[in-house]
């Protein structure tokens, strides 16, 4: 058994048709079977087109497949569908699942980094974190997240769902692939399908791997002597005496405290599968179980799932039944307190210590927690007294999983009823211990909460699938219903006054003693039911038309907006058939374009469900009254309804050029796209006399524009022992605002929540950076008082020599926000990938990768360790002096009496911006086959060992500690994560992960 390069297939399965004989190639893609002449031998290979075989009588035979991973004839998953990839008329990217598979990771979604053009993941290290996914640039101001859908079933793929189970990934990028999703598809579409069991005797498969995983990066901060001495001028050059703590121990130092060593650790992840799986003529199985945990690189944080999945598929005549299910269950544990360790780790003073006797004199402070004093004074958390006090954990239980029907009515017409469902019962519970971890924090009463919420996805759709060919025209397609109903019910319950027995807190709501206690609860049930239906016509295999569309109506919407018309168009020409065309080189040439409209429902998820189109009215006091001032209840509208809000749309154009050449060897995609999203969600102010508690009203008022281009080049090389292939993908995005709605009189912009400098102004960016321009520092008194405005007003009178120097914007005299300017983007102009995988003999490479260029990161830990006020100092950092002019680092001060070094030195400005361009080599897998001779001793099919390293270097400018920055995302903000991208205030950075791990099957 051999590939059509002359690869030999090893692990292959060969079966005789009609009955049950069947066997396995070994390593050397050879194999044995009893066959008599008139016989049909059947064989498969994951990754190549299945074969068939006649037996003649002869001896040998040598089979030959054609691989399907890589070639213009793989076929691909397009929703309700599979096609051709030639066929192709929209922008469909099918990820090669081998580099998926070197990868570790908790969700599928962080294993895509680099893998497809558009495609932009921003990963995080925290255990059981989701990524932050964007397909051809974010559409919304409030959700960004792709549909995901898994085996037919559309769910959530979180970190409950294994990657190992997965066998192919389809990307929908544009109307035409995506509008049979309707409502739900303008972010785009994620179409996974797991694996399923071969034609063949029951196989074995077992894969253990092991990882040791640490930060890349840690901040260079002071130890305690160089911190004392640092001290010391500082408090010096602001003619202030040290603080009695500061100056004993700058006598004699006696506390030494390494708070990055102390907080962060050496992290592992475990990651174990088994399963077994086999088939015949009559159906396939696939049963596998899998555990994976990963301790993180964060003290007290961690995450682990165990799943089971059994995929079954059962053939009679024209009837084929079948399931997919996975049952999962997920837990894990992390501080709560809405602290970030990577913010305050590198704040603490090390002169103050983890936890001491003598801290515990300090007020409120029974553990003895190091949280600073008047003496010592600093605002930084103890993050492990965080941990310590205030402990979080969580477990989730999940099952997804369809039920399907297909008969087929006839030769080109078949009919399918497909049912899913997708339950999770979640649990958190949150336990507060008494003590605090802040220095001047007031006390918090104990308490423990309680968490639970049901979630259930009920899906059923009935589809018909029809293939007809006549003469040179061939019409396929399906139509169908779609109806999808969703519930969720949420409760919790907290009681304070925990008792604490002989050192041991019991943390149950029952032993609880306080009087103060609370519950509350939520539900959320809406429905979704749709009409779709996809047109392919071709004629000659030259000219290949898509029809496709979808009535979506969606019960959360006001009575007047719930039903959606979604639709495309799409058209190819594949040139390389004309007779005119005579270019041997070239295999395949096509050119393709498509147009649509699609909708995005899900931001309605980040805005209460269906509450902003019928309101919500809270009971409270509203009013006192009489002698004794008697507060009276009533009422107020809480959210102000909108009846008319409706679907945001996403117009889509995409033109693209599709090209095999030198014998499918060389593939080539070129696309570009511009997509408008219109009646985007947004609030829109109103006058506080309407009563409402934020006197604004949710609205589609906006539109945003994203265009770029995309190109993927891929390349195989099978020529000798040694054989390799490459694949190059990138991706030019261009974000622009068209519209915000009416935000008041000369208002052509949106601030992001919670924060000052990011704006969202027609014309540029969205989240633009928005902020003070620093331009150098003073380096005299008379620059000082020489910058003055056209009045002659001094700019900055509170400044000295060494502070930062601001641009006066507006020339009013005066540094203010109305001086903000315009300074940098947060989004990548180009961002790509590159993969590459090798075999020489028993040996295999895997190399991936990633590369994000033209953005700019707002770098808050360095503004905070570098305005110098009671916090750690950066070791390398070299302070503006009379002397020691020529630098980039202010005076050294302390704001207590020196009225302009905070807002001076600490502003929010263009100082704390950096170019966070970066190339990641995102991983490097080195695996070893056992040659057969060893595999025959054992009783393996094959079996394989490997070593692989996982970001292991990161090649940027930027002084953080990782440049690939999510956002600073609020749960308690609606939008706050698309909105407040590249904001650094303690990004959870990826770690270096180190694996060994083997991988058998017999």
């Amino acid at each position: 058994m051999r590939s059509s390069d002359g690869e030999m297939l090893p692990g292959a399965t060969v079966v005789v048709k009609g009955t049950q004989r069947s066997t396995s190639t070994g390593g050397d893609g050879k194999f044995t079977i009893q066959a008599s002449p008139g016989d049909t031998l059947a064989v498969s290979y994951i990754g190549y087109t299945n074969g068939q075989t006649a037996v003649t009588g002869a001896a040998t035979y040598t089979i030959t497949l054609q691989r399907s991973d890589i070639g213009m004839n793989e076929v691909v998953v397009i929703g309700y569908q599979t096609v051709r990839k030639r066929d192709l008329t929209g922008a469909i990217s099918a990820v090669n699942t081998k580099n998926t598979a070197s990868v570790t990771a908790t969700s599928v979604g962080e294993s895509l980094q680099g893998l497809v053009p558009g495609l932009t993941v921003r990963n995080g290290g925290a255990p059981g974190q989701n990524p932050v996914i964007e397909i051809r640039g974010v559409a919304s101001f409030t959700n960004s997240d792709p549909l995901y859908v898994i085996d037919g079933m559309i769910a959530d793929a979180n970190a409950t769902i294994n990657t190992n189970d997965i066998e192919s990934i389809q990307v929908l990028k544009d109307a035409s692939a995506a509008a049979i999703y309707g409502s739900r598809a303008a972010n785009g579409v994620i179409i996974l399908t797991t694996k399923r069991g071969k034609s063949g005797p029951a196989r074995i498969s077992v894969s253990a791997k092991y990882g040791i995983q640490q930060l890349p990066k840690r901040w260079d901060v002071m130890d305690a002597g160089q911190y004392l001495q640092t001290a010391k001028t500082q408090y010096a050059n602001s003619g202030q005496t040290l603080p009695p703590g500061i100056a004993a121990q700058l006598a004699n130092n006696t506390i030494n405290t390494d708070w990055q060593d102390a907080i962060y650790r050496t992290g592992n992840s475990q990651d174990y599968n088994v399963g077994i799986s086999g088939g015949g003529t009559s159906g396939s199985y696939l049963i596998s179980g899998s555990y994976f945990k990963n301790k993180g690189v964060l003290v007290a944080n961690e995450f682990e799932r165990g799943a089971l999945r059994i995929n079954t598929e059962a053939k009679k005549g024209r009837l084929t039944v079948g399931e997919n299910m996975v049952l999962s269950y997920s837990s894990g544990n992390n501080p709560m307190g809405n602290i970030n360790a990577f913010y305050e780790a590198p704040q603490m003073l090390p002169i103050i210590g983890v936890q001491r006797d003598e801290y515990k004199s300090i007020p409120n402070n029974p553990g003895g927690w190091g949280i600073g004093t008047t003496e010592i004074p600093t605002y930084a958390n103890n993050y492990l007294a965080v941990a310590a006090l205030d402990k979080g954990n969580y477990n989730y239980s999940k099952v997804v999983g369809n039920a399907y029907v297909d008969f087929k009515i006839a030769d080109w017409l078949s009919y399918r009823a497909n049912a899913g469902l997708e339950a999770s019962f979640d649990y958190r519970k949150e336990v507060r211990d008494t003590g605090i971890w802040r220095y001047a924090n007031q006390p918090a009463a104990t308490f423990v909460t309680e968490e639970r919420s049901t979630y259930t996805n009920y899906l059923l759709e009935h589809t018909l699938n029809f293939n007809k060919t006549f003469s040179q025209h061939n019409i396929n397609g399906v139509v169908g219903y779609s109806y999808q109903q969703f519930k969720r019910d949420y409760t919790n319950g907290s009681r304070t006054g925990l008792q604490n027995i002989g050192g041991q807190t019991y943390s149950t709501i029952s032993s609880a003693l306080g009087i103060s206690s609370a519950g509350s609860g939520s539900s959320l049930f809406y429905r979704i039911q749709g009409f779709l239906g996809r047109l392919n016509y071709s004629y000659n295999d030259k000219y290949l038309l898509t029809l496709s569309g979808r009535i979506d109506q969606d019960s959360r919407f006001g009575p007047d907006h719930r039903t959606g018309n979604f639709y495309a168009a799409a058209a190819s020409w594949r040139l390389s058939k004309e007779p005119f065309f005579h270019v041997d080189w070239i295999s395949d040439l096509k050119l393709r374009a498509s147009y649509g409209q699609l909708g995005i429902s899900n931001v309605l998820q980040d805005l209460g469900g269906s509450w902003p189109t019928i309101g919500i009215v809270n009971r409270s006091p509203r009013a006192i009254y009489g002698v004794d001032q008697t507060p009276v209840g009533g009422a107020y509208q809480a959210i102000l309804a909108n009846p008319d809000l409706r679907w945001e749309k996403r117009d889509e154009t995409n033109i693209g050029i599709d090209a095999a050449l030198f014998n499918d060897r060389i593939l080539v995609t070129l696309e570009g796209y511009n997509n408008l999203s219109k009646d985007v969600l947004v609030d829109v102010p109103l006058g506080y006399y309407l009563g409402t508690a934020d006197s604004k009203i949710i609205s589609n008022a906006a539109s945003i524009r994203n265009r770029g281009i995309e190109f993927s080049v891929t390349y195989r090389h099978n020529q000798g022992p040694f054989k390799w292939d490459i694949g190059v993908n990138g991706t030019t995005i261009q974000n622009r605002v068209v519209g915000v709605g009416n935000q008041g009189v000369g208002v052509d912009y949106i601030d992001a929540p919670g924060v000052t400098f990011i704006r969202s102004q027609i014309g540029r960016p969205m989240s633009s950076w928005y902020m003070l321009k620093a331009e150098g520092l003073f380096q005299s008194q008379d620059e000082i008082n020489n910058y003055k405005n056209k009045s002659g007003q001094v700019i900055q009178p509170q400044a000295k020599p060494g502070d930062i120097k601001y641009l006066d914007n507006n020339g009013d005299g005066q540094i203010t926000n109305d001086d903000r300017v315009f300074v940098g983007s947060p989004w990548p102009t180009f961002q790509g990938g590159m993969q590459f995988n090798a075999s020489y003999k028993q040996f295999s490479l895997n190399l991936q990768v990633v590369g994000v260029f033209g953005y700019k990161v707002y770098n808050d830990i360095r503004r905070v360790l570098d305005g110098y006020q009671t916090t750690n100092f950066r070791k390398d950092i070299n302070p503006w002096t009379p002397t020691n002019t020529n630098t980039d680092d202010p005076r050294l001060g302390i704001e207590t009496d020196d009225a302009g070094i905070s807002f001076n030195n600490n502003a929010n400005s263009s100082r704390w911006l950096e170019n966070a361009s970066y190339v990641r080599i995102r991983n490097v897998e080195l695996g070893y086959a056992l040659p057969e001779s060893m595999l025959k001793k054992a009783g393996f099919a094959n079996a394989r060992v490997f070593v692989s390293g996982q970001n292991l270097l990161t090649f940027t400018g930027y002084k953080g500690l990782d440049p690939d920055v999510a956002g600073a995302r609020d749960p308690n903000i609606p939008g706050s994560g698309p909105q407040r991208r590249g904001f650094d205030n303690g990004n959870w950075p990826a770690g270096r992960l180190i694996s060994f791990g083997v991988q058998c099957e017999f």
